[in-house]
């Protein structure tokens, strides 16, 4: 439109803005947004002369470096395990490792023919790169560092959760209006969701749902044994369900507060896994290290 309007015939006042044009009695309240976001930090790295007497670390961390270039052209590794290693050498292992955003863990069922089992999981700073420890009540069982978009423990813990006997759903308590409509869509997901398909998303934010429509889908979807925590532009925590190929993903703020609360169908949410461009700036990062450290 070029319509010309004139300031004295114009049926609206004209209100002026900019600083001082504005009553300052009211307030508005902003939602408080995250304030901090994890980037790369160096490891605090050995000098170069820590490492005498330590080739077992040494030839452990070129095996994770060589594991990197393989998973970075997208080819199956091996997991480097370190059982066999010294206290002194796992130390060594870890500080040039350092800790990522990414951590991790895995419980054994009640009653589960393995007995007590736990594992924990804490990505490097090299993202990719996971230190797994699976312990029982009689001690450690394994020790090991796998590269991959994520440990291949979770999704198998993830697969063996979803093929428990799907439960009828319960009476819904008063005060239940929405939770069954979820539900049913995100049942219809799981139906038609296949390995490959883009995940598929629920987004309970935007819905309108009680803390009851909350608390009875939970129950009806149930609780795995996996939980993840990453530490990237707020913090986020995923649980896995007791369906198929289903998990909650809720995002906080600095203030812990809830920003965003999802339910996704698919293998395995992708703000838990490194991707194939991770694994490959990982290994260039890796290797300036280990360059750094055997200079001498």
């Amino acid at each position: 439109m070029n319509e010309q309007y004139n300031a004295k015939s114009f049926p609206i006042p004209v209100v002026s803005f900019g600083p001082g044009s504005q009553p300052e009695d009211e307030t508005l309240d902003y939602m408080h947004m995250p304030s901090g976001m994890s980037t790369f930090e160096p490891p605090s790295l050995p000098e170069p002369e820590e490492l005498a007497g330590h080739g077992a670390a040494v030839r452990a961390l070129h095996e994770v470096l060589a594991a990197l270039e393989q998973a970075a052209r997208g080819l199956p590794v091996q997991p480097v395990a370190l059982d066999h290693m010294n206290d002194a050498d796992r130390r060594l292992i870890n500080q040039v490792l350092g800790e990522g955003e990414v951590s991790a863990q895995v419980l054994s069922d009640v009653g589960s023919v393995h007995g007590a089992w736990t594992a924990q999981i804490q990505e490097s700073v090299f993202a990719g790169v996971w230190r797994v420890l699976e312990t029982t009540t009689d001690g450690l069982l394994h020790d090991r560092i796998e590269v991959a978009g994520v440990p291949e423990v979770l999704r198998r813990a993830a697969v063996e959760d979803g093929q428990s006997p799907e439960r009828a759903a319960p009476l819904a308590p008063p005060n239940v209006l929405n939770a069954h409509a979820v539900i049913h869509e995100l049942r219809d997901h799981r139906n038609a969701w296949q390995p490959g398909d883009a995940p598929q998303v629920v987004n309970l934010t935007l819905l309108p749902m009680s803390p009851e429509d909350i608390g009875y889908m939970d129950h009806v979807l149930g609780t795995g044994r996996v939980l993840m925590l990453s530490r990237g532009y707020g913090n986020c925590r995923i649980t896995n369900a007791r369906v198929p190929h289903t998990w909650r993903v809720v995002y906080y703020n600095s203030q812990d507060a809830v920003i965003l609360n999802t339910v996704e169908v698919t293998s395995m949410p992708e703000v838990a896994c490194a991707a194939i461009e991770d694994l490959q700036d990982s290994h260039e990062r890796l290797a300036e290290v280990l360059a750094w450290v055997e200079q001498g």
